[in-house]
């Protein structure tokens, strides 16, 4: 099994897609790899993966050469796997994958297969959070256009994505993904220790409260004229039939407090 572990690694290939490739958990994956003979492992998953390597059986583990050639072939057969199993998982019958391509279905169904794995375990709080604040990201991401540079910064250390490929503004791009660099290199460098950086991060925590407050109150405001709306309009309540003009009143009280100040 070392020998299996050693090639998997050579060949990039991650726990989180083997368990895709097998039908099967990333948990089981670590299961199955803990076990000190692939004969033991159930039948139709050995199978699976012999056929992802290239090899009639478990002996011939020690004669694998992991070259160029040799992961160009693996990479052709996992893809092969991948695109006969999305033909039938990707149907145009399934609601979310409705009015995407190809690629975005293909896309789409990845990111839901990561997330699924990082949300199995209930007891895994780290997980679950580190996908909310993927969600919240992705909310952002229109109002804060770093973060697309962030993930592409991601994409290029993870070896995704060739280093000088800019898919947003270049120079942009090109200058965050500088200064990301220096502070990546900064942080592990352990120079900067917790005390020497407070006051920066008091400046952070000031600029996010500020932020909240406004919000806040921007909302407190939106309530109140909905409040008055609804006052001037006679209406107790919002429903489908009265929402439009409600919203129109709220619209001029806002405007009419504009003028006056």
């Amino acid at each position: 099994m070392e020998r299996l572990n050693d090639i998997l690694r050579e060949l990039g290939i991650s726990k989180v897609k083997l368990a895709k490739c097998l039908g099967v958990s990333r948990q089981m994956i670590y299961n199955y790899l803990e076990l000190d003979d692939i004969n033991k492992w159930p039948k139709d998953k050995k199978v699976i993966l012999l056929n992802i390597l290239g090899i009639k059986s478990a002996d011939e583990l020690n004669n694998i050469k992991v070259d160029t050639d040799y992961i160009m072939d693996v990479e052709t057969r996992i893809n092969s796997l991948f695109e006969n199993s999305n033909k039938s998982e990707l149907g145009d019958s399934n609601v979310i994958f409705s009015g995407l391509d190809d690629k975005r279905k293909e896309l789409l169904h990845n990111i839901v297969d990561e997330v699924k794995e990082r949300l199995e375990d209930e007891k895994d709080e780290e997980g679950y959070h580190s996908m909310l604040y993927l969600y919240h990201c992705l909310q952002s991401m229109e109002s804060m256009r770093e973060l697309k540079f962030i993930l592409a910064y991601v994409s290029k250390v993870g070896g995704y994505t060739k280093p000088y490929e800019f898919v947003y503004d270049e120079t942009e791009q090109f200058v965050f993904e500088s200064i990301l660099f220096s502070a990546f290199n900064l942080y592990h460098a352990g120079t900067s220790s917790k005390t020497r950086i407070a006051e920066t991060h008091k400046r952070f925590v000031a600029q996010i409260e500020h932020k909240l407050e406004d919000k806040m109150s921007r909302t407190l405001e939106i309530n109140s004229a909905k409040v008055q709306a609804m006052k001037e309009l006679g209406y107790t309540e919002v429903n489908d039939e009265n929402v439009a003009e409600i919203l129109y009143k709220i619209d001029e009280i806002q405007a009419r407090k504009a003028r006056n100040n």
